[in-house]
């Protein structure tokens, strides 16, 4: 019988590794301290997520379990344990976030630009405008995904909308399987990196970063991934035709001026958008929540602009965003709950003891960490990691002399990575659920393959150079 290695059986693994060091490693029950039980805890989160429990309430619970255990009193009532106390607190600071506020806007822009028409104009025009170049579909789809990403930082709607836009017409052109899903996958996963990101905005608030300057520090390696994507493809085209035929003369007969109105008509507005909500961002003119705001009145107009927008698309995206702005709030809780009750427990101080203990240079401790999150990005969702393991280093960078807005900028960089690696890697899976039935799961993670190489070698550049990503902010926020 063939072992099917999913996250079940990983999580299953991890549980059986927690029970065998257990019986190996801890001590007796009456010589277990805090520490032991903080790791455990910390193991027990990791196989629960894996296992398939939900990320938010399954933080919550063990953050409350182990916290009746780390604030027991013998002479206090079990009711009046402060970790009920801490659970309302952090409920009701998420509540009150400024920075929270543009989570939901944001996230409402996006889905309404998503069903507003604009992205099949865009690809048309972009394509058609690009028919010379090598393998001109890829680069289109590319360059729409990075525009598609600015104005939404939804990975999964990008993911799923381009791949029911763009592969069917990619296939038919005679572009190999392997190429098309692969740009689509990549190109759907800039959301990550480039702002309106919310991974960024969680990065913020989790870090105590101004995710103004976020924004900013993230704007050229995004640009810069981008256009090491299409370098890619093009080269790839020009290397091998075959892979990535040109468009048929009949196809590319189109007057310039038609071509022209196309991209006027389509790429404008969503560009005078971006441009207003970013700008006002990055210029220091509004605040992250203010220009969300304006960035979904946009979108409306623009939604409206091209009737597109019916009553039922709306109520529709108020309900998606609605859902989606629940799980971050509540994973945000979640994960306060649960950290604070790791670090209360020990937990942080021994991870810290032992990284200290390696005597790591900072270049040193930036490979380890960023290593460490890469593995971590092959089992686990961007999310967890954001919400669990970042914070741990987090409390380490003041000793090492690490900037935290360039940890987040290397971090959100390297989280990409979790999108296109097996055995979680979402974009695949959004990707396979629009394909043909003959493109299988196996291909479409051999195309992510050369695009994630891309991702680590675009990592190293900025880890090697980090003026790619602090140039910016240091320009405009001395």
């Amino acid at each position: 019988m063939k072992l099917r290695l999913d996250t079940r059986t990983v999580g299953f693994g991890v549980l059986g590794l927690i029970l065998l060091a257990y019986v190996l490693f801890l001590p007796p029950p009456s010589r277990i301290t805090n520490a032991h039980m903080g790791m455990v805890m910390l193991g027990l989160i990791v196989a629960a997520i894996l296992l398939g429990f939900p990320i938010a309430f399954t933080l919550m619970g063990l953050g409350i379990m182990f916290g009746m255990y780390a604030f027991w009193r013998a002479d206090v009532p079990l009711s009046e344990n402060p970790v009920f106390d801490q659970m309302v607190l952090r409920t009701y600071g998420v509540m009150t976030n400024d920075i929270i506020i543009s989570v939901p806007l944001f996230i409402f822009m996006g889905y309404i630009v998503e069903r507003s028409g604009i992205i099949d104009r865009l690809f048309k025009s972009l394509e058609l405008s690009m028919a010379r170049v090598p393998a001109s579909l890829a680069v289109a789809t590319i360059a729409t995904c990075a525009v598609f990403a600015a104005a939404t930082g939804i990975v999964g709607a990008v993911v799923t909308l381009m791949g029911l836009l763009v592969l069917q017409p990619m296939l038919k052109a005679g572009y190999d399987v392997k190429l098309a899903t692969g740009a689509i996958a990549a190109g759907g996963c800039l959301g990550i990196l480039i702002p309106p990101s919310v991974m960024l905005i969680l990065y913020g608030a989790t870090a105590g970063v101004s995710v103004v300057q976020l924004y900013a520090g993230a704007l050229i390696p995004g640009i810069m991934l981008s256009s090491l994507y299409i370098g890619y493809v093009m080269v790839r085209a020009k290397l091998n035709p075959r892979m990535a035929p040109p468009l048929p003369m009949e196809q590319r007969n189109v007057p310039r001026a038609e071509i022209a109105r196309m991209l006027v008509t389509s790429f404008l507005p969503l560009a005078v958008m971006i441009a207003a909500v970013l700008g006002s961002i990055v210029a220091g003119w509004a605040t992250a929540s203010e220009a969300a705001a304006l960035g979904a009145i946009g979108a409306i107009i623009l939604a409206l602009s091209y009737r597109r927008l019916s009553w039922e698309r709306f109520t529709d995206s108020v309900f998606l965003t609605s859902r989606t702005t629940a799980m971050v709030c509540w994973l945000l809780v979640g994960s306060w709950v649960f950290s604070s009750t790791f670090a209360v427990l020990g937990g942080q101080h021994i991870l810290e003891r032992w990284v200290f203990s390696l005597d790591l240079s900072t270049g040193g401790f930036l490979f380890m960490s960023q290593f460490l999150i890469f593995l971590l990005g092959w089992p686990l969702d961007w999310t967890v990691i954001i919400i669990i393991f970042v914070p741990i280093f987090l409390p380490m960078l003041g000793h090492f002399g690490v900037d935290p807005l360039f940890f987040g900028l290397l971090t959100a960089l390297n989280l990409q990575t979790a999108f296109l690696t097996p055995p979680m890697a979402m974009a695949a899976f959004y990707l396979k659920g629009v394909a043909p039935p003959h493109v299988t799961l196996g291909q479409i993670f051999q195309g992510m393959v050369p695009f994630m190489l891309i991702q680590i070698g675009a990592l190293v550049l900025l880890g090697v150079f980090p003026d790619i990503g602090l140039w910016l902010p240091k320009l405009l926020y001395k």
